[in-house]
């Protein structure tokens, strides 16, 4: 069994030296980076860096966006994929069509998706017309505070698939019995999803929950494509901050930007796993 045990680790090894080499040296050499002055003594300067990015109104504009985007588009992902995978559920065989049509956006290139959405929201393009047959003026939707729906939307399609696949492997693992005795009780399709199917997927539920909202600090590559890397106010994320700064080689401002952002995230994925812990004594 020892013997066994040597070889995993044996086997652990080179992805060990990667993490550590690519990402744990990195991460603890860029907090002594951001405590520098960046001139060629390297002085320290202690908190001197972070106290001048926090006051900075591009870091604090791209921080509030940042987080304002997620909000938007994490629920709704986790929401929406919820209740697709519970109806394609209904579906059972005939689903496997309607997932890989989902999933689809999830592969597909960024620069390949963001024609299609540049074709659709342009000024004389499918929205506009939709919106013209509803009775209602165009729109510009590429420019100014209208630029955040098309992006939140490209998001939101873009990764709804994979929370769909996560989800769905779920819901495969809850016994039909369960909905059988509930439609003898009278129970409908909304009362069986929220009553019996999402307690029963909990830890995955949760899992989604996370994933969803990690992805949805990414958006910055959707929002680049579209707005450049001087955008619109509304859609000037904490992404166009570091990499302004980085272009201007002001390394120092890049790094504790990014660290004030990874101590924002730490504490509230801390504060969701803490309210999870709590919860799930009763649970049990």
């Amino acid at each position: 069994m020892f013997h066994k045990k040597k070889i995993v680790y044996l086997l652990l090894l080179p992805g060990l030296a990667g993490i550590l080499a690519f990402y744990i040296v990195p991460f603890f050499g860029g907090i002594y980076y951001s405590l520098m002055d960046g001139t060629f003594e390297s002085n320290f300067v202690g908190l001197a860096n972070y106290e001048r990015v926090l006051n900075n109104k591009m870091f604090q504009l791209g921080l509030r966006n940042t987080w304002e985007l997620s909000l938007m588009c994490a629920p709704v992902i986790w929401l929406l994929a919820f209740l697709l995978s519970a109806m394609l559920k209904s579906l059972k065989d005939h689903s496997v069509m309607f997932r890989n049509v989902l999933l689809l956006p999830y592969l597909m290139p960024s620069s390949a998706m963001l024609l299609i959405w540049l074709l659709m929201f342009d000024y004389g393009g499918v929205i506009n017309r939709l919106v013209v047959q509803l009775g209602f003026e165009r729109q510009l939707w590429l420019e100014g505070d209208a630029l955040r729906f098309p992006i939140v939307l490209l998001y939101i399609w873009k990764n709804l698939g994979f929370s769909v696949v996560l989800f769905s492997s779920a819901l495969a693992a809850v016994h039909p019995s369960l909905y059988e005795y509930a439609s003898l009780e009278g129970a409908g399709w909304w009362t069986q999803a929220f009553r019996i199917t999402l307690p029963q997927i909990l830890p995955t539920a949760f899992l989604v929950f996370v994933l969803a909202w990690v992805n949805a600090f990414k958006i910055f590559k959707e929002v680049y494509f579209i707005g450049g890397a001087y955008p619109t106010e509304a859609v000037y994320t904490l992404q166009h901050y570091m990499n302004n700064k980085f272009a201007k080689l002001e390394y120092q401002d890049v790094t504790t930007a990014a660290y004030l952002f990874a101590v924002g995230v730490m504490v509230l994925f801390a504060m969701m796993y803490a309210s999870k812990a709590v919860r799930s004594p009763d649970e049990r």
